[in-house]
Order: C-alpha cells, then structure tokens, then sequence
C-alpha cells in the first residue's frame, strides 16, 4: 500500500471516528435533555394531597399480568375507569391534558391485553386470546379489583372508540359493577364503518372539487353510491394520500406534556406502545374484525345503568349518525346524548375540559349519592348551580 493510500485510510477512519462521536454526543445530549424534562414533568404531575393516590402496578387479570395506572386528589371521588380505543392504542402517554379530573375522580388507565405495558410482558404469546368474549372478561376483573383495591361500591366506564365497543360488552354483562357508562366515538359494529367509509368519500369529493381534480372526481363517483367494497378501498386510500385527507394522528392533543417526555414512560415503552396497535390490529380489526362483524344491538338494547353518549358532530372515524340511531333504541333507567358541535373522534383528548364539565353535570351526581343535589330535568341530569355550556349542544333523552 503506497503512502497516498495509507494517509487516505487514515483520514476516512478519522473522519468515520468523528462522526461516530459526534452521533453519541448528540443522542447522549438528546437522551440527557429528554430525562430532564422528564425529570421536571414529574414533579409537576406529581400527586400531594394528602388522601390522593398514584399508582402504576401489573395486576393479574384474565391469567397475564396487565398494566393498571391510577390518579387522583382525593381517594373518596369515584373512580372513573378508561377504557382505551386503538385496539392497543393505550392513552397513558398521550393524557396529560386529564390532569383536571384528577380533582374529581380517581382515573383508572388501563393497557389492555394487547396493549402497552401489557403486551410487552406478554408478547405475542397471547394471540389466541384476542377476542372479545376475552377481553370483556379481562375488563370485569380490572373493574372487581378496583373496587376492592379502591374500596368502591360501583365505578364509572368510559369507552373511547374500539373501548366503547368493548365497553358496550362489559356493562351489559356485570351492570351491578358501575354507576354509569360513557361512550365516545361509539362503535356500533358494521354500520359505523358503512357511514365512515360514505363520509370519507364524500370528504374527499369536496377536496377534489377544490382543486379542480377530475381524475379524482371520475373515480370516486361511481363508488359513492357503494357500499365498503375491497376494490372501492383501494381507491380510497390512493386518492385519501393523493388529496392529502388528514389523518387519524392529525388532531391537536390538550394537556402541558408532550407526549415523548411524559414521565415515567421509556423508549422501550414507546416501541411496545406502537408494537402493541399492530400487535391488536392484526386480531381484531378490519373487515374479520369483532367490530364488523358484531352489531350491538344484537345484544339487547336494555341496559340496567345510565347511559351517556358523548359524540363529536365532525367524527370521521365514527361518525355520529350510527350512534344516535342506536341511542334512540336504548333502554336505561336514564340517558342522555351529548353533541359537542365540531367535535371530532378524540374529544377526550383534544377537548378535555368540556369532556370533564359534562362528566361533572351528568355522571358524577350518579356516582356520589350521598352528596347528590341534581335535579331532573326531562330525562337530564343537571348539576344544580353548574352554568350553561353553549359550546356544547344537548339533546335530552327521549323517555
């Protein structure tokens, strides 16, 4: 090897030597800064009050050990139990902005089978225990022991999306467990993918004529008038990309933590958390999925606990229209359908404070009898002294 050639190799292992080190610089630096924040996110999370509660634990729940977090001021509040969309799309990372209802319940989080911390105990192992029939158990267990754990008579269910699906299952069968359900974004079964895949169409039809696209326009005429076709999603999901239709992911999360430097909450735990919506998804989604090939309503419309529909009027993923029809044929002891007027499917997450007035108005009072002073307001609970909210319009049950 001639000289020129040695000193050419000398000056590419530098030159490899300093790249590689200023790499491990700048993601030590990034990895230090994002402890720090971590660091200083937990102490302003942090739960002082003396009666208050703040716990992550794996519990033993449906033969797996499953992960439970709980928050609250005050261990007297009921407790208000999350059930999680996705499927597997745990919300511990992303629900910062719910640190106002920690006030007024004590707020369950729970990463289901599949899910999370969960799964990455589990790992795929769990696979042929993806079902409904399953994991409707699994939530009847977490709810068995937060009572016991909580020291409760009853808890208040929220189901979010895949969650109120799920949801739906659960009060039907143990009702004796909660004071209240709460559906957001409600799954019915097929007809709210039906109604999805109608709104999307026409979303993109009027993106189309904004920009004069009449290649488009000619495609996505004749399968408007079809319904869910597989030949029909495929064009879909070209002229979704091509349109630039906005994403699930798009929408603006509340809260004063963003979400890579949520305490507590690792890289690994990130990888599992995205490990785990795939993981879900392979078993639970699509058109063999539980949610298209159960309706609701072939369980009974008669339920023995109030029941709170609370719907974005601009849901695109679960659009409204679905919901009311199966809200109108409900049967309960009380009910009501909240519309939050240009809402869209994360109302719990990018409109949290108008989610907690209506829980505080509506549920609450059902879930603190001894402090109950509601009144009754045709088939409306309201919360005596709580003000008006117009940002929100209310339709009253039909009883």
């Amino acid at each position: 090897m001639g000289p020129y050639r040695k000193s050419l190799v000398k000056t590419v292992k530098a030159l490899v030597f300093c790249i590689v080190g200023l790499v491990v610089v700048v993601v030590s630096v990034g990895l230090g800064f994002r402890a720090y924040r971590q660091y200083l996110n937990a102490r302003a999370l942090a739960i002082h009050s003396p009666n208050g509660i703040q716990e992550g634990m794996f519990v033993a729940i449906g033969g797996i050990d499953q992960w439970l977090q709980i928050r609250g001021e005050d261990r007297k509040n009921p407790v208000l139990l999350f059930v999680h969309g996705g499927p597997g799309a745990s919300t511990i990372p992303i629900s910062s902005g719910w640190q106002p209802w920690e006030k007024y319940f004590t707020v369950v989080q729970w990463d289901q089978r599949g899910a999370g911390r969960t799964y990455r105990g589990t790992g795929r192992a769990i696979a042929p225990t993806m079902t409904v029939a399953r994991m409707a158990q699994d939530g009847i267990e977490v709810a068995e022991y937060l009572r016991a754990h909580l020291h409760k008579d009853k808890i208040v269910l929220v189901g979010h999306s895949w969650g109120s699906f799920l949801g739906i299952h659960i009060v039907k069968q143990r009702p004796d467990l909660f004071y209240a359900y709460v559906g957001t974004g409600q799954v019915i079964g097929s007809a709210t993918f039906e109604k999805q895949f109608e709104v999307t169409i026409a979303h993109l039809q009027r993106l189309a004529q904004a920009v004069n696209n009449t290649e488009a326009l000619m495609e996505l005429a004749p399968i408007a008038a079809r319904q869910n076709k597989l030949g029909d999603r495929l064009i879909l999901e070209k002229w979704a990309k091509a349109l630039a239709l906005p994403s699930i992911e798009s929408f603006k999360l509340a809260g004063r933590i963003p979400p890579p430097f949520m305490p507590d909450f690792s890289l690994l735990d990130w990888y599992y958390w995205r490990r785990g919506i795939l993981f879900s998804a392979e078993y639970l989604r699509g058109r063999d999925g539980p949610m298209n090939q159960v309706d609701l309503r072939s369980l009974g419309v008669e339920f023995a606990i109030p029941m709170f529909f609370f719907e974005g009027t601009e849901d695109y993923m679960t659009p409204i229209q679905p919901a009311e029809q199966y809200f109108d044929q409900i049967e309960a002891p009380h009910k009501e359908f909240v519309r939050f007027e240009s809402g869209d499917h994360f109302i719990p997450l990018d409109r949290p404070d108008e989610f907690l007035a209506e829980l505080l108005t509506r549920v609450r009072p059902l879930a603190d009898p001894p402090n109950d002073h509601s009144v009754s307001d045709g088939g409306r609970r309201r919360a005596a002294g709580q003000p008006d909210r117009s940002a929100v319009k209310r339709e009253s049950a039909r009883e």
